[in-house]
């Protein structure tokens, strides 16, 4: 009797079937350990649902999957690679988004076309495709159905999601049907937060009119993109979390982290990324090539006076850490540089947009040195001049976040009506 490679390895691939759909209500395994979650609870996401059903949503269908590393198993294994040995998944193509499918580019790099070395799949690159040049690739990948499993950070400037609505898009016109496996929005989803994307300063860091800090999990936003802002609807199908409450951060769900990028190292990270990352449109390094991306923000020049300024607003949930450190990468790479650490000591209350807002007013109040990247990125990252121009006219925090409260609260009117838990 003679078994192939893909028939032997498929006993495994059922195993992880069977974990995915079967953990108690407290606890869930993996590599065997049990591992609890803060509430006793499990969360299952959208991949263990299809699992434990037995593919059934893909059956008869030839599937492309759109996904990065962290589209795993509860045990790490990558879905393709269990998918792959699967005799009941027909999965005929991969799609990489930015940092590629098994995540070996930095940002603004992908992996680019080529055939994957662990299953011989032909993997496409999505990275900056979007309309009829990304139809054409689900239609030469011969895939009738696109599964979407990535892991998102919460953010609108996270291109993730920006991927999954240009994959939409195209889905819809190569007549593809569309299927996106949901995962935790890692900093909770109880609001959305931050000023509303001015569609004039549209781009691959915010497509569409959403909330900086949106408060919805991926498939929650493909059901707000098809129905709010696709030009032609896909057909599209969400498979839910099963356990996940909008009050969860990350660390209460039972689910491993896999550093989504290469500059989002843990879910500490994710917590600020939404008010922090801001820094990219300035002068000032925003922790890039330090163990502490995104927390760490500083420049040469700064030093104690920006630390006290902050911590004088007595922002809710957060100390401002006087910090010196030097990026191996990046802004100042090689460099001594002064600046603040962002330590988030209560994150119930932590905001993480009108932080980084206070935190730029007053960089730019103590810092003589400081100036926007002179392509004017901070828009493009806020989602309209407002804020820039605010800052420069001398605007408080108060006065900046309140200009945005109109729009915040028409966003979230919509969002109401696309979620899912």
């Amino acid at each position: 009797m003679s078994l192939s490679r893909r028939g032997l390895l498929a006993a495994g691939g059922a195993a992880a079937g069977a974990l995915a759909g079967a953990p108690s209500p407290a606890t869930a395994r993996g590599h065997g350990r049990t591992v609890r979650t803060g509430h006793g609870r499990t969360v299952r996401t959208g991949f263990e649902r299809l699992a434990a059903e037995g593919y059934a949503r893909l059956a008869g269908e030839r599937v492309g999957v759109v996904t990065n590393p962290t589209g795993v198993t509860r045990d790490v294994r990558h879905i393709v690679d269990v998918m792959h040995t699967d005799e009941r998944v027909n999965l005929v193509a991969v799609f990489g988004p930015e940092h590629g499918f098994r995540g070996t580019a930095q940002a603004g790099g992908s992996e680019g076309r080529h055939e994957d070395p662990a299953t011989g799949l032909p993997v496409y690159d999505t990275y900056r495709t979007s309309g009829r040049d990304l139809a054409e690739i689900f239609t030469a990948s011969g895939a009738d159905t696109v599964l979407f499993d990535i892991q998102d950070a919460g953010a609108r400037f996270y291109t993730y999601i920006w991927t999954l609505y240009d994959c939409m898009e195209a889905a819809a016109l190569a007549g593809k049907r569309f299927v996106v496996l949901d995962r935790p929005n890692p900093v909770t989803g109880r609001t959305a937060l931050g000023p509303v994307l001015d569609r004039r300063f549209a781009s691959f860091v915010g497509r569409e009119p959403i909330a900086q800090a949106h408060g919805m999990t991926v498939a929650e936003l493909a059901l707000l993109f098809n129905a709010e802002f696709l030009p032609s609807p896909v057909t599209l199908e969400t498979v839910a979390m099963r356990g996940w409450r909008r009050s969860d951060f990350f660390d209460r769900t039972g689910l491993p982290w896999v550093p989504p990028s290469p500059n989002m190292p843990t879910p500490d990270t994710a917590l600020v990324y939404a008010g922090t990352c801001l820094f990219e449109g300035t002068n000032l390094s925003e922790g890039r090539g330090t163990t502490r991306p995104f927390e760490l923000l500083g420049a040469e020049g700064v030093d104690r006076h920006w630390a006290a300024a902050a911590n004088a607003l007595e922002l809710p949930g957060v100390h401002l850490r006087e910090a010196y450190f030097t990026p191996t990468f990046s802004k100042f790479q090689g460099r001594t540089v002064g600046g603040v650490q962002v330590h988030v000591h209560d994150r119930e209350p932590f905001d993480p947009v009108r932080t980084g807002i206070a935190l730029l007013a007053t960089a730019k109040r103590t810092w003589s040195g400081f100036a926007w990247r002179p392509d004017h990125w901070i828009d493009k990252l806020t989602g309209s001049a407002t804020v820039r121009t605010l800052l420069d006219a001398g605007a408080d925090t108060d006065e900046v976040v309140g200009a945005w409260s109109r729009d915040l609260a028409a966003f979230r009117a919509v969002r109401r009506r696309h979620l899912l838990y």
